[in-house]
């Protein structure tokens, strides 16, 4: 087998980290929504999630400023109104309207659900010492929703310039974990 030179601007390609998720912030009573695909889970009780959000998002101001967002995970369904969210800014655009996506209220924070997207997380910052060298957060998940209705929804994984791999099937192989 031959093994070629992959280029290093391109590895994050290779370890996505899991599905693309629509993050919703609000601030000074404006809900605003951003498409991210960098976040990994950290620990299990409680859900730690950890993420990057870029300095030159409208969304990092907001976080940094309540420190507190929804994670909505949405399925394959909603791969164009993902995409068109993540190309434009929620400086100029009210991206609810704009891609017909319809707000709910979250219980434990002031951002809203997504109410297509088949799960959401409500979430606060609990860690902000790795935001101003790397702009990655902690979050910790504070409540969860998923759609019942949605039985084994397809997510999305970003693979650069535009490019998905689709979730699908599942397989089960015997484990010990509980």
């Amino acid at each position: 087998m031959t093994k070629k030179n992959f280029p290093l601007s391109r590895v994050y390609r290779l370890l996505e980290p899991g599905p693309v998720v629509l993050v919703t912030t609000a601030r000074k009573g404006k809900a605003n929504i951003m498409t991210m695909s960098w976040q990994t889970m950290m620990e299990f009780e409680p859900p730690l999630v950890g993420c990057v959000i870029s300095g030159r998002n409208y969304s990092f101001d907001a976080l940094l400023a309540t420190k507190e967002c929804v994670l909505n995970i949405p399925a394959a369904n909603l791969a164009k109104q993902v995409v068109g969210v993540g190309n434009c800014s929620g400086k100029k655009v009210d991206k609810f309207r704009k891609f017909k996506l319809t707000p709910l209220p979250a219980s434990q924070v002031a951002p809203p659900l997504i109410a297509e997207c088949f799960a959401n997380l409500e979430c606060r910052v609990v860690d902000t010492r790795m935001v101003n060298k790397y702009n990655f957060f902690v979050l910790e998940v504070v409540k969860a929703w998923i759609d019942p209705s949605m039985k084994n929804p397809r997510t999305l994984h970003h693979q650069g310039k535009g490019v998905f791999s689709v979730a699908g099937g599942t397989i089960k192989l015997p484990s010990k974990m509980k």
